[in-house]
């Protein structure tokens, strides 16, 4: 719940008071048990005892065609948060249901669809989060699954399609999945870092039993091409030949030319030339940070990431019992999510089974192994989350390319695929490749691009309780360095210092805590503290550095509020359940301490390795952005890096970016639709593909805007496979192309009229 001083202002007090007063009963009155349904709040006539908070949104009463409902206007525009809660005087008790849903009305009486967050909160801090589309000039009934239905079903989706029962559905998004129900202190509609304000009429707020959930709904999900084979949509795909000829007319207008006003690498050619240094580099200019492009030009960098093949494949239901297909190399460089299919042969074929048959039953058509298109199986040795941990796999995507360009020798159709990308890029006026992009276009000398690693091996690890990716590195273990070395070496061995590399992103969206509360915020340093310095050396720095701060442990004890016996005690390991500001400040100092070193071992090896190459950092999540892992980051890269999904950047939450002055880049965004066929559009929701391209447009300008931000890179080339990508299941339209290959039209007008205006644009820009 908001604190008292978030609340609303006097006369908005007044108003709410007298309208919970209308729409409320006794407290005594409450049951939390039902059988069908029971409202919490519908503004009309007695129901249940609550309390309605608002953090910088306005309330009131409006008249509908029912009744009455609550109207919120979100001031969204220029608050990172906006939101209205929902509490009861007496926690809810829902626990003993054997499933709850809820659901409500929503309208949305405006011209611009509204992405709205849903959370329900425990008393504890846990939280349930999802998030559904509210249409423009749209009034629907919207359900929220809590538990049951599909939430107890794993089935390798990030969401699994919904019934057409007449709700419109909330897809889960983060939290807990499977939250304890036997004391939700509240819930919250929300929005965050918006790129415009907006308005709701909330009404008939309801809790329910989930409904059964209906398993035909999966079946004959994919069709051949791996599109929704129950839908039709725009760019779909019936046969080859129509795959063939939107092929022949997409090729007879692209020309592969670079905008009239771009250099050789992408650069402004029209605009002040810099000094040259032969590679790229950083520069601030009359106030705005920027790349420089190896010939001296202003560069900004726009492009798409994860342009690859890798992560194009989906589990087939079918694996194999021969263990020779699951053997591993611990000395690998590379994670599996990164690699191509690993195609299974020879023997092990033979001992191919069902695995999941939820998931066999998911396709209409696949190959047989000695079809012509079977050569795009694969297997995946593990997997981060989903119905199997391995299994056998299937690329559509690569499918779709033998399809459209045939095959005069193996693989032949990823040399063609590989032009064609090449020609799109510069056609549609982005200036460098994203993150991931394949290595094969390293060599090419057509489009800057920026290379990439990940360390990883067998090196002693931290946590921050909550490692959603893989485990925190401990980087004050020697093997970390020496990780480190191998894998820059690597990826120096690749680039072989070519200037169209811009520089180097290594490692990814690690979990170093959020500032969601403090013990979020710091969980590396009081995790760290329980572990035993003998075999931890980030532990064993950290007593060092208290050591040398404190020096007698009387004084921390002091400081801490704690009482720990003697330096041997705390380097053994200590937990400490309280906070208070001493501890805050040196669990900040310790954090700082940590990230530092992360960041000046990867530094050391790619000044060492790769020094004409700029060090792009690790591409912060928007849920890893703490103060301390940005002021570290800082002291050692080239180019500070986030990956931020949200609407837009808005300057107030993007102020630090002042105190820091370092060049910036978004590594990812991205924005989906609903009308592909896909039952979960994305990150960022859109309900067209012209409202997904103007909503690309409207990021894209809040970024241009930031003077110390020098690009941003959309995620991703493809749209992800509709039956879920191998390694987690993601079932996204966040691709410039589909699943067949085929561009989307809207987001390449968006992206050439962008584009065409980068320059220009950003110049005229006061600061």
């Amino acid at each position: 719940m908001f604190s008292a001083d978030k609340k609303l202002c006097a006369g908005t007090m007044l108003l709410i008071t007298t309208m919970i007063a209308a729409c409320s009963k006794p407290q005594e009155q409450v049951n939390t048990e039902f059988e069908e349904s029971k409202p919490l709040f519908d503004f009309e006539q007695a129901q249940i005892t609550g309390d309605i908070t608002a953090l910088n949104a306005d309330l009131s009463l409006v008249k509908t065609d029912n009744g009455q409902a609550l109207k919120v206007e979100f001031n969204a525009k220029d608050n990172f948060k906006s939101a209205v809660a929902f509490t009861n005087n007496v926690a809810w008790d829902w626990s003993q249901e054997d499933s709850v849903s809820l659901s409500m009305d929503i309208e949305n009486p405006s011209n611009e669809s509204a992405h709205v967050f849903f959370a329900l909160k425990h008393e504890s801090g846990d939280s349930h989060n999802s998030t559904a589309l509210v249409p423009a000039n749209s009034k629907h009934r919207y359900w929220v699954t809590i538990t049951g239905n599909d939430m107890m079903i794993e089935t390798g989706l990030r969401s699994n399609p919904k019934p057409n029962d007449g709700y419109r559905h909330f897809v889960w998004r983060w939290g807990n999945k499977w939250i304890d129900l036997s004391k939700v202190s509240e819930l919250e509609f929300s929005f965050t870092s918006m790129a415009r304000d907006t308005t709701l009429i909330i009404d008939d707020l309801s809790v329910h039993p989930s409904k059964p959930f209906d398993e035909s709904l999966l079946i004959n999900i994919s069709d051949q091409y791996g599109q929704n084979m129950k839908a039709e949509f725009a760019d779909k795909i019936h046969n080859d030949e129509e795959l063939k000829q939107r092929t022949k007319q997409e090729l007879t207008e692209l020309d592969g030319k670079l905008m009239s006003d771009r250099s050789k690498f992408g650069g402004y050619k029209d605009g002040p030339k810099l000094a040259a240094t032969g590679y790229f580099r950083t520069q601030k200019h009359n106030g705005k940070w920027w790349l420089v492009d190896p010939e001296g030009h202003l560069f900004y960098s726009h492009g798409i990431a994860n342009i690859r093949m890798a992560n194009t494949s989906t589990f087939t239901g079918y694996d194999f019992k021969d263990e020779s297909v699951r053997q591993t190399n611990s000395d690998e460089v590379t994670p599996e999510d990164s690699k191509g299919l690993n195609r299974v042969k020879g023997e092990a074929l033979a001992s191919r089974y069902v695995a999941s048959e939820l998931r066999k039953q998911m396709f209409n058509w696949l190959p047989n192994y000695d079809n012509e298109l079977g050569n795009h199986y694969g297997y995946r040795q593990s997997a981060h989350i989903g119905v199997l941990e391995h299994g056998e796999t299937y690329s559509h995507y690569q499918a779709n390319l033998e399809r459209k360009y045939g095959e005069t020798s193996p693989y032949s159709f990823i040399d063609k695929w590989k032009d064609v990308t090449l020609d799109r890029m510069r056609n549609w006026g982005f200036t460098s490749f994203g993150n991931w992009v394949d290595p094969m276009f390293y060599q090419q000398d057509k489009m800057p691009y920026f290379a990439n690693g990940w360390i990883i091996g067998d090196f002693k690890t931290v946590s921050s309780g909550n490692d959603y990716w893989s485990p925190l590195p401990d980087p004050f273990d020697p093997e970390f360095a020496n990780r480190a070395r191998i894998t820059i070496d690597i990826i120096a061995e690749e680039v072989k210092n070519s200037p169209w590399c811009v520089g180097v992103f290594i490692d990814n969206e690690k979990s170093w805590g959020n500032k969601s509360s403090p013990k979020a915020h710091y969980a590396i340093v009081i995790n760290t503290l329980t572990l035993d310095a003998s075999q931890s050396p980030t532990k064993s720095k950290l007593v060092e550095l208290m050591q040398s701060k404190y020096s007698e442990i009387e004084t921390l004890n002091k400081q801490w509020e704690t009482q720990i016996s003697a330096w041997s005690e705390f380097a053994k390991g200590v937990t400490i359940e309280h906070l208070n500001d001493a501890l805050l400040e040196d669990y900040s100092l310790m954090l700082y301490e940590y990230a530092s070193k992360y960041f000046e071992v990867v530094h050391g090896e790619l000044e060492r390795a790769m020094p004409n190459h700029l060090y792009m950092g690790v591409r912060m999540a928007n849920w890893g952005m703490t103060p301390e892992i940005v002021n570290a980051s800082a002291k050692y890269v080239d180019v500070v890096s986030y990956n931020y999904y949200k609407e837009s950047l808005q300057k107030n939450e993007w102020a630090f970016l002042k105190e820091v002055d370092m060049p910036s880049i978004i590594g990812e965004f991205h924005f989906g639709a609903f009308d592909t066929g896909y039952f979960n559009p994305g990150l960022g929701f859109a309900e067209t593909q012209a409202e997904r391209a103007r909503m690309y447009t409207d990021y894209m300008e809040s970024v241009l805007a930031l003077d110390h931000m020098v690009g941003a890179h959309w995620f991703q080339y493809i749209d992800s496979p509709i039956t879920g990508r191998a390694h987690d299941g993601e079932n996204y339209n966040v691709g410039f192309v589909s699943i067949a290959d085929v561009p989307h039209t809207e987001m390449i007008k968006a992206a050439k009229q962008f584009n065409a205006k980068i320059y220009t644009k950003r110049l005229s820009q006061s600061h």
